[in-house]
């Protein structure tokens, strides 16, 4: 039977139920991915590819600037004493993270002839790229408006308000002003202007979201709180350089390729990174999805029973295996009839979904380490395995770059990737003992493997034209294999845990 929450300890019945709501709110990446076609149509591949250089240089500065805020919260907050004590915190990380989010963003708008003069896009992109880069530079502090707040509400394990953010309105909101700026002729601005007001909806409706889970009045009523700064400073710098990892492996390549390969043969290979880039996120959001659980869960667990996040840990791990392994193993096998979504361009960033693939599905069987990591391990510790994996991916990247281009680039970053999750699984053993591998593990990723081979064989029969009936029909497969893996692949107890939902499926 699932485990009931004692003294305060986490269950698995609280990391299934979490997870759940998290992964709901994941979804807001498969509509991001499944939207993409759609931008690609309406406004060509360079033009999408200069969008994602922009978005990834976004990504990639705010979570330098804002000073590791998120993952402070998730420290910090979970172990709290008061709501005035909480409070104090998510005050001083909003001040930490948009002062210097926002100074930023003045000096990227301001430098905009600059910053652009560097970029490689195409002729008829060019005109408005000044004018893109100006506006685009204030998605910075909107944007760490949206991570800081969600992940206030994750702190306070608060999973499921993200669906409405993440789905309803980051996701589907730009899709339709971006269509609606595309019928009326806009071109380059159309995608920019998109972004930045369905950012600015996700960022007042993330504040508003706040109120329900804070006091927030105590935000300008209550007197400074000696340390508290300090602390959450501390805190967030402790994990900023695995912070910083994450997104150099995410956004770093799509902004490098386009200043490394010259005029719209830039702009197109960010484009084809950052297709393979999205469609490799959707093994990603099953651990990150779990990441977002465990890490409150295991800083509040902590504190009773340290020897209790092994039982998480594990847990985790084998629930990320029996998701991930399935999508995986489609995406790869279908990948053809999924890139004719994008036009006949994108067949060209089929082989950069293989090796971002595999590295995504290692770092879910590897299991939320890194969330572990931030929140029960010595401060210091994130920061070697983080320069480990920055470290061979800078090795690789220029040699394999300059050999194979956009798919050089993906076999380096995934290389980083899989030193990254290695590193902290050894970390987390020596540290404490606690690893992901229990039995029955290794069971577990035997027989879902087995699965995945049959799902695996029945996609590589669909064709890849026409792409949507056939997707479609990769999408039914996909969900057969997914059922199947958690039925027969994980132990009783793992699906018993999954209440509800489990007797829904038929899954106990």
């Amino acid at each position: 039977m699932s485990r009931r929450r004692v003294d305060g300890v986490a269950t698995h019945r609280d990391i299934a139920r979490g997870a759940g709501a998290a992964f709901l709110a994941r979804l807001g990446s498969v509509i991001e991915v499944v939207a993409q076609p759609a931008y690609v149509a309406m406004f060509g591949l360079a033009t999408y590819g200069l969008y994602t250089v922009l978005w990834a240089a976004v990504n990639l500065i705010e979570n330098i600037a804002d000073l590791g805020m998120t993952s402070a919260l998730q420290r910090v907050v979970p172990q709290a004493a008061s709501e005035e004590e909480a409070v104090a915190a998510l005050r001083a990380s909003l001040i930490l993270a948009l002062v210097p989010c926002t100074l930023i963003a003045l000096a990227c708008s301001l430098g905009a002839p600059l910053i652009s003069g560097a970029m490689n896009v195409a002729a008829a992109d060019r005109p408005q790229l000044e004018t893109a880069v100006a506006i685009f530079a204030w998605a910075l502090p909107l944007w760490a408006i949206v991570e800081v707040c969600t992940s206030a509400l994750r702190a306070r394990q608060a999973f499921g308000p993200e669906i409405r953010l993440r789905i309803v309105w980051e996701q589907l909101i730009r899709l339709a002003i971006a269509a609606t700026l595309w019928l009326a002729g806009v071109s380059t601005l159309g995608l920019i202007v998109a972004h930045l007001i369905s950012l600015s909806i996700t960022a007042g409706l993330s504040i508003r979201l706040l109120r329900r889970y804070y006091d927030l009045g105590l935000l300008f009523r209550m007197p400074g709180r000696p340390g508290v700064m300090g602390d959450t400073l501390l805190a967030g710098l402790s994990v900023l350089p695995t912070n910083i990892v994450s997104r150099v492996f995410g956004d770093a390549p799509p902004v490098v390729l386009n200043l490394i390969i010259p005029g719209a043969g830039g702009a197109a290979a960010a484009g084809l990174y950052g297709i393979a880039r999205k469609l490799s996120s959707l093994v990603q959001m099953v651990r990150v999805a779990l990441g977002y659980v465990i890490g409150p869960l295991v800083s509040a667990t902590v504190r009773h029973d340290r020897g209790e996040v092994q039982t998480l840990y594990a847990y985790a791990t084998r629930m990320a295996t029996v998701l991930a392994l399935p999508i995986a193993t489609l995406l790869i096998a279908g990948r053809e009839p999924v890139l004719g979504l994008f036009g006949p361009e994108a067949q060209a960033g089929a082989p950069l979904i293989v090796p971002l693939i595999i590295a995504r599905l290692f770092d879910a069987m590897t299991g939320p380490g890194s969330s572990i990591q931030q929140v029960a391990s010595a401060r210091h510790i994130p920061l070697f395995t983080s320069l480990a994996a920055l470290l061979v991916a800078a090795i690789l990247a220029p040699p394999l770059t300059r050999t194979y281009g956009a798919t050089g680039m993906a076999v380096a970053v995934s290389s980083g990737l899989v030193v990254s999750s290695l590193a902290i699984v050894v970390a987390l053993w020596w540290e404490g003992g606690i690893h992901p591998f229990p039995q029955p593990f290794w069971q577990v990723v035997w027989r879902s493997f087995v699965i995945c081979l049959g799902g695996g064989a029945l996609a590589l029969l669909v064709p890849a034209r026409p792409p949507l009936p056939c997707v479609g029909v990769l999408i039914a497969i996909l969900l057969a294999t997914l059922w199947m893996s958690l039925r027969f692949a994980l132990p009783a107890a793992d699906r018993e845990s999954l209440g509800k939902m489990g007797r829904k499926l038929r899954l106990i």
